[in-house]
């Protein structure tokens, strides 16, 4: 039944009319037009990449994923780490982990779960098509001892193992052998594989098809080890391009969950009535980057045929240009925190004020810049950006460009889906691009290793896909990793910190605040990684 009739929402109907006509009537086929209360009917702006559970490290794609697939150790609300498929665990040295698996697990498709799966998925993650490759690399050799015993052997200390270890999801690999999917899917090569679209893990929810870009549905598993304490028996999971299209579709009942309300919505959704928003910090920031390794530009126009960006006085320059409080009232509307930082979360920098301030707004400095660097005169570049990814990712783009036309920069935005748009720049053709990193992880690592590192070997700089390279930053970082105590550590990160802030080799935005919207009747627990999980959400009849 739809929420009861008032003049606002009556406003909301007149205003959203045609999307409502044009873009309501798919989601009601989609969704099987029925309202079921334990069915939950939730929808984003994009949809998930692929089933493949270590393909793909992307917010959406991992938060469904984690529907069917498990880990040995788990989060809580919190963020703090649990027991997981794993009861239990010890250091028996610096350098050997041991873990006691849980008993009676089994996969969906009925098979015991063991300490095979373990070995197998650990080192599944660590082949190079995985984009978990840095992490799965971090835990090591995986050894089985028996059938519910598993150790990990390090060949150096690892200082947040156990972070590392819960990013990394466990398969059957008996299904992966049968099905010939041994290897991770290689998605920027747009392979195409059986476990792309289908998927077997232990998880609280059962995959139950997957038409991509037009709906995922999942049923509860009745099977499970764990308790659900939530009562959804279905989820059915449908990508919703507009943004208008979502509100009308969240206000006119059609839709339970709406994972990301545009910001400039969210005051009036507050005054819907059968309408609630969850609001919530995310533990991701948000920044452009720069290529900086060719000598001349990729993706655009210069004089003399060179590649600006790897001058710092143009880096600095861009920087200087962005009024980041405009970025925050009139197109975040206040949802939104700027930082001078690179980690997601201010934790992970020690809460330094230094660390996390940025640099003013200064057009002129921003000028001398350009003109001491011989670009007086600007030139041309695109900037690639998603548009279905970051809250108002295209607009952010949009908006840096008419800021950097102010310095004389002209700004091409190419913007584009995300199952486009990362490939190309896991392939680095790139010359700007805009990038969101976070999770649940608030330690540094997780972003020094993978996101600002000379690009190397097992994952090391995957996502540096600028191709930054400064040997002074990455001997720090690679310290950082391997130091086992925490005063020596800290000095050691925040050296880092403080060398890739003055080098600017990323221009730092915001770190996300993330708004969810839902029927009133759905309660939900937000979570700072911004991942749905399923077994705890209620859906109440209406």
């Amino acid at each position: 039944m739809n929420a009861p009739r008032t003049p606002l929402r009556d406003g909301l109907r007149n205003r959203l009319r045609s999307r409502l006509l044009v873009a309501v009537l798919p989601i009601l086929l989609l969704a099987g037009g029925a309202t079921h209360a334990q069915t939950l009917r939730w929808a984003s702006q994009g949809d998930p990449m692929t089933m493949d559970p270590h393909a793909q490290n992307e917010g959406l794609t991992n938060s469904l994923n984690q529907q069917v697939y498990e880990r040995l150790v788990d989060r809580d609300r919190q963020l703090e780490i649990v027991p997981g498929l794993a009861t239990s665990w010890q250091q028996v040295s610096p350098l050997v982990w041991r873990f006691k698996l849980r008993p009676g697990v089994k996969f969906h498709d009925g098979a015991a779960f063991s300490a095979d799966d373990v070995v197998f998925s650990v080192k599944r993650a660590q082949e190079p098509t995985s984009q978990f490759a840095t992490y799965a690399n971090a835990l090591g050799e995986p050894v089985k001892l028996d059938e519910l015993t598993v150790e990990f052997r390090l060949k150096t200390v690892n200082p947040v193992f156990l972070q590392h270890l819960d990013l990394i999801v466990i398969m059957n690999k008996a299904w992966c052998e049968a099905n010939r999917v041994t290897r991770p899917q290689d998605y920027k090569n747009k392979e195409e594989t059986f476990a792309a679209t289908r998927a077997n893990g232990t998880g609280p929810y059962v995959l139950t098809s997957r038409a991509p870009g037009i709906k995922t549905t999942y049923r509860r598993n009745a099977n499970w080890w764990n308790r659900h304490e939530g009562n959804v028996q279905e989820i059915v999971y449908t990508p919703v391009a507009n943004d208008a299209t979502r509100l009308a579709a969240l206000i006119s009942g059609e839709l339970d969950f709406v994972h990301d309300p545009a910001p400039r919505d969210i005051t009036r959704l507050r005054s819907v009535p059968g309408v609630k928003v969850i609001d919530g910090p995310e533990n991701r920031v948000i920044f452009i980057g720069m290529d900086q390794a060719r000598d001349k530009l990729l993706h655009g126009k210069v004089a003399g045929d060179r590649n600006p960006f790897k001058d710092l006085r143009v880096r600095r320059a861009l920087y200087q240009a962005i009024d980041i409080q405009t970025l925050k009232t009139k197109l975040m509307n206040g949802l939104s925190a700027p930082t001078g930082g690179m980690t997601p979360s201010p934790l992970a920098a020690f809460n330094d004020p230094a660390l996390e301030s940025r640099l003013p707004l200064d057009l002129a400095a921003a000028r001398k810049s350009m003109a001491d660097a011989g670009y007086a005169d600007g030139f041309e570049v695109t900037l690639d950006c998603p548009n279905n990814r970051y809250v108002n990712d295209e607009e952010i783009c949009l908006a840096l460009a008419a800021m950097w036309a102010q310095i004389k920069v002209k700004v091409k935005v190419n913007a584009m889906p995300r199952t486009l748009y990362f490939p190309r720049l896991e392939k680095l053709d790139t010359s700007l691009y805009m990038l969101g990193w976070g999770g649940a992880v608030t330690d540094a690592e997780t972003t020094l290793t993978p996101v600002m590192r000379n690009r190397g070997e097992k994952g090391v700089g995957l996502y540096n896909y600028g191709d930054s390279r400064n040997d002074k930053f990455d001997a720090l970082a690679a310290q950082s990793s391997l130091e086992a105590d925490p005063k020596k550590r800290e000095q050691l990160i925040r050296a880092a910190l403080t060398e890739w802030k003055e080098q600017i080799h990323t221009i730092p935005l915001h770190r996300q605040v993330i708004p969810w919207a839902a029927r009133s009747n759905v309660d939900v627990v937000h979570r700072a990684d911004n991942y749905v999980v399923m077994q705890w959400i209620n859906v109440a009849a209406r």
